[in-house]
């Protein structure tokens, strides 16, 4: 028992994956029966979001003082997230062209696949976009977990609160109370995340195979390889220019990234990081509005992913793109991939539509689909690890210095 209770709570979701691996392999039919286990933990986690939002919106907003810091924050916020996703949509451009994991690797999609492909659409215009951020009803976002018409709705309820003075008071101090309560809340689900965590990684092998983990061998790697350039290189870089705490950073971020890994959702990850940013030293206006404004604006992971993965359809059709094709089909994944986190699998819909936009056959989707799994991982990883990041990059321009934060101890 003594041993058993060093082990910390990232310890306990490693061993989880790994039981779940091999529960996977050695008995498929039983892991098949653990969805319901990680249908659970992900409901749980998404019965999180909403209450947590609110809350820690409209607290941090009122308690800022100044609707101006906030539009401050907010500019700066959308000026590194384009920055950041500019270079991570060309690094996934720039990945698939050197290694052209699609060349020479024509192979027909399974009759079995085709069903499985998304309904081929048309990439939502701008005005579509703009419109739909703004919520016809607080309650309807929330319940369908519309995360950025949630932040929309608080943002101007939270100035409302900073107008109206003290008349607002109860609201404010109810909202902080509440945010106080979602913690715990959080603290108890995630109890419940080695279990989760291991169902979840236990379903997927199970039902796909350890081959899952080797099919199309060259895309993955060429992503994955990708993915760690990114973070090493691009979120390295951002950390040593803005003097960021390297350790205190990865002791912060390790246990959302790990959950975001294993369950392939930015939701499941979302209460954890909020509270353990705010525990690096991130101030709780910057937090709250930062990193759920990111997950719309911020996919680090998924346009890399969509740039590389979209070249790579066209390789196996082997239709030839000229660099001119290649970017204007960027900037129309630069529009399209916004507000698809929090969703599996949302980013093959985003895929669909752009590859038929520029007349690409969906035989390149068949494909990935057998691997998406293992691709959704990563890339919703790196989108946390991104946001993570973001919140403590705005905090730096904002002045904070986040060295003289509080250590970090984990739950």
């Amino acid at each position: 028992m003594g041993i058993l209770g060093k082990v910390s709570a990232t310890g306990w979701i490693f061993i989880a994956m790994a039981f779940g691996v091999a529960l996977g392999v050695f008995a498929p039919d039983v892991a098949k029966e653990l969805t319901p286990a990680s249908n659970i933990f992900l409901k749980l986690i998404k019965s999180i979001i909403a209450p947590l939002l609110f809350a820690t919106l409209v607290y941090g907003i009122a308690a800022s003082g100044n609707v101006k810091t906030m539009g401050r924050v907010g500019g700066k916020a959308i000026l590194y997230f384009e920055i950041v996703t500019t270079v991570a949509l060309f690094l996934g451009l720039a990945a698939v062209n050197i290694i052209k994991p699609g060349v020479g690797r024509h192979v027909e999609p399974s009759s079995a696949a085709a069903p499985a492909i998304p309904v081929l659409k048309q990439p939502p215009t701008v005005g579509e976009i703009l419109e739909h951020t703004f919520p016809a009803s607080i309650i309807d976002a929330m319940a369908k977990g519309e995360v950025l018409q949630l932040v929309v709705f608080c943002f101007i309820f939270g100035a409302a609160c900073t107008a109206i003075g003290d008349k607002s008071k109860p609201i404010v101090e109810w909202c902080e109370s509440l945010a106080e309560v979602m913690f715990q809340y959080t603290r108890y689900v995630m109890m419940l995340a080695p279990i989760g965590v291991g169902a979840a990684i236990a379903v997927t092998v199970g039902a796909k195979g350890l081959g899952v983990l080797f099919t199309l061998g060259k895309l993955l790697v060429t992503m994955y390889a990708a993915l760690i350039i990114f973070v090493v290189f691009v979120l390295g870089a951002v950390i040593v220019i803005c003097r960021i705490p390297m350790g205190r950073f990865i002791q912060a971020v390790k246990e959302p990234w790990l959950i975001a890994f294993s369950t392939a959702s930015s939701e499941a990850a979302l209460p954890k990081a909020l509270e353990n940013m705010e525990k690096f030293g991130v101030p709780k206006h910057i937090v709250s509005f930062v990193l759920p404004t990111g997950y719309s604006f911020n996919l680090d992971g998924t346009t890399l992913y969509l740039s590389g993965a979209s070249v790579f359809c066209a390789q196996v059709a082997g239709i030839e793109l000229t660099w001119s094709q290649q970017l204007l089909m960027m900037l129309t994944l630069m529009l399209t991939s916004k507000g698809v986190a929090g969703v599996p699998r949302a980013s093959l819909v985003i895929l669909s539509g752009t590859v038929a936009t520029f007349g690409i056959p969906a035989e390149g989707i068949a494909m990935i689909l057998g691997i998406d799994a293992i691709l959704d991982m990563a890339r919703t990883s790196v989108n946390v690890l991104g946001n993570c990041l973001a919140t403590a990059v705005v905090a730096r321009w904002e002045g904070v210095d986040l060295s003289k934060a509080p250590e970090l101890v984990e739950s």
